[in-house]
């Protein structure tokens, strides 16, 4: 085929074309990969490179021998570690999505009903952390947290206490670590959310006598759900698989999935087993989303 009729080909289809390329990003950077942790996690662990035992074997006469482990899953529910720590990482991660929503929905909402002026002001200190490295954010948290850092040495300047008390190393400074981080993620969704609502329902709400409680409760709610939703997913998400934070703040203190993965596939070199709470815990995070989704679709069609 000429160039010329490649040309024409790709004309003529060029939505199934456009279409295509996400799907195929998707399919190297996420579907080859979870393959690839599932295949490990249904492997056999073995001292060797690489740690598991290859899933098929040709045997004699050319038979082809393939042996599923089933039992590495079966562990995460027999050692109450792994389940502890799947309650903890959603705990934490739940409070710190709930803190996110109610620091940035009324931070979301001043920032749209800002002048123009004003509203990129404030709409670029919201992404400006992102200038500067996650890991540099962290440390400087370490060092206003710390027993000798800012924050205790200004409370004893001001007099509130008289020794430094444990903020550092602690679920305390772990919530303060993830809700700084993934503030941002909360803000923009419900940011552009707002930006499209049609105000006028609120003044109409008001003619017709509604408390400003009530037409926040029974008007902007509502038409911000989708921004809440959207919000919540980009904290809880990520804060669910946190590994930097509870390891920086936190110093081994506190409990979550992300520790487990990284001592599973490096100090025990546990691959079928690091695999296994990897599946586990992307079932338990995509499971209710797409429930979510299944959901919505349904109430899309009915009306």
């Amino acid at each position: 085929m000429t160039l010329q009729g490649i040309s024409r080909s790709l004309q003529r289809n060029w939505k199934s074309v456009v279409v295509f390329i996400p799907f195929f990003w998707l399919l190297i950077f996420f579907l080859a990969p979870f393959f690839i942790v599932f295949k490990i996690s249904l492997s056999e662990a073995t001292i060797a490179s690489p740690p598991f035992l290859p899933m098929i074997n040709w045997v004699d006469e050319g038979v082809m021998h393939i042996k599923l482990v089933f039992d590495n899953f079966a562990y995460l529910w027999e050692d109450d570690l792994y389940v502890k720590t799947y309650i903890s990482s959603l705990k934490i991660s739940s409070i710190s999505t709930l803190i996110c929503l109610l620091i940035g929905y009324p931070m979301a909402y001043a920032i749209v009903r800002s002048s123009q002026t004003r509203k990129n002001i404030l709409l670029m200190l919201v992404i400006l952390p992102f200038w500067t490295s996650f890991l540099l954010r962290v440390y400087a948290w370490m060092g206003l947290l710390a027993d000798q850092g800012t924050i205790n040495n200004l409370l004893i300047a001001i007099g509130l206490i008289d020794e430094p008390i444990r903020l550092l190393y602690s679920h305390f400074a772990v919530y303060v670590g993830i809700v700084y981080t993934y503030l941002p993620f909360m803000i923009l969704p419900l940011y552009a959310n707002m930006e499209k609502l049609d105000w006028t329902l609120l003044e109409a709400a008001e003619d017709l006598g509604a408390r400003p409680a009530t037409t926040f409760l029974t008007v902007t709610v509502p038409m911000t759900l989708p921004g809440i939703i959207a919000g919540s997913l980009l904290v809880f998400i990520p804060a669910t698989g946190e590994y930097v934070i509870p390891d920086l703040l936190g110093g081994g203190n506190v409990l979550m999935i992300g520790r487990i993965l990284y001592n599973e596939f490096n100090a025990n070199v546990d691959w079928p087993v690091a695999s296994a709470v990897a599946i586990a815990l992307l079932l338990v995070l995509v499971l209710p989303m797409m429930l979510y989704q299944h959901v919505q679709g349904k109430e899309t069609e009915s009306k």
